[in-house]
């Protein structure tokens, strides 16, 4: 879509001509109807969806916000426009998840080939990614292979190695709907609204069978633990304190071993840390980002 002539800036505009025909009626995840203009990227032959909030003023390298298994990029609704008061800032949904076409991809690596395809649709140089769970991994993944591409990570609920317990694996292809409900169940810190559980619940069901296992068994199978030191951009690496998914041990041997790398742990929050204390979450990731602007001045 996006011609490789173009300047960022001038695909930005580009995108700002046509965007009043490309749009679809979503929910939020407060449960408030909205509209989101989407654009979209044609990546393997596939549509890739996203959503943008800009920063016309800011020269700061943008945010890529990529979604866990299951999930699309309204997750992270509520952190798109509080980043976008910092840089240009894009949530986009992954192969077979949310409205972009196409099937799930089998693999961590797939997911982070395409999210560099996504980067050079756009004439993205370097981003900060935000991964929250297989997103994190997605991240990292980025962060290994195309580290010119990073200028920095937000690893949210993630680690360097992501185990799946079997019975969610073998739940996911004979009793998906049951297991779906477990899965929330585990995704929560106890005093969560229920309003959260409802809406993982649809996410996860619109997702579908087939995407959401190739999701899970990609994170099984991720293991990068013998190379995460090797990721030498700078990182907050965030987690609920009561994160079931991916305990707190997992972010603790991530910070201890990446070079550049910050723990922030977020209290009465489970793995959706970024819905169940947005502003937690969020002033987390202001003031990380705070620092690497003064690093850079001085």
């Amino acid at each position: 879509m996006f011609s490789n002539k173009r300047s960022f800036r001038q695909a930005l505009a580009a995108w700002r001509r046509w965007k009043r025909k490309n749009f679809w009626r979503t929910w939020n995840m407060k449960g408030t109807r909205r509209f989101l203009k989407m654009p979209r990227i044609r990546i393997s032959e596939q549509e890739i969806y996203f959503a943008v909030r800009e920063n016309k003023n800011s020269s700061h390298a943008p945010f890529i916000f990529i979604h866990g298994a299951g999930d699309s990029h309204l997750v992270w609704n509520g952190q798109l426009a509080a980043s976008a008061r910092i840089a240009d800032s894009f949530a986009l949904d992954l192969p077979g998840h949310g409205r972009s076409t196409g099937a799930g991809r089998a693999t961590i690596l797939d997911n982070a080939l395409v999210v560099r395809e996504f980067l050079d649709g756009l004439e993205i140089e370097r981003a900060i990614l935000i991964g929250h769970s297989m997103g994190g991994a997605i991240a990292q993944t980025v962060a290994l292979e195309f580290s010119e591409r990073v200028a920095g990570l937000v690893l949210v609920g993630t680690g360097a190695k992501l185990r799946v317990a079997l019975q969610f694996l073998d739940g996911i292809q004979n009793d998906f709907e049951n297991t779906a409900r477990l899965l929330v169940e585990n995704y929560f810190a106890p005093d969560a609204l229920p309003s959260f559980k409802e809406k993982s619940l649809r996410q996860l069901l619109a997702t579908g069978s087939v995407v959401t296992y190739n999701d899970f068994a990609a994170c099984d199978a991720f293991d990068v633990r013998e190379r995460v030191s090797l990721i030498a951009a700078p990182t907050l690496v965030l987690c609920g304190r009561d994160d079931k998914m991916t305990p707190l041990k997992s972010s603790e041997f991530l910070t201890q071993h990446l070079p550049h790398a910050r723990l922030v742990i977020i209290e009465n929050a489970g793995h959706m840390v970024m819905l169940e204390q947005p502003e937690e979450f969020t002033g987390a990731v202001t003031r990380w980002v705070d620092g690497l602007m003064d690093g850079a001045k001085s």
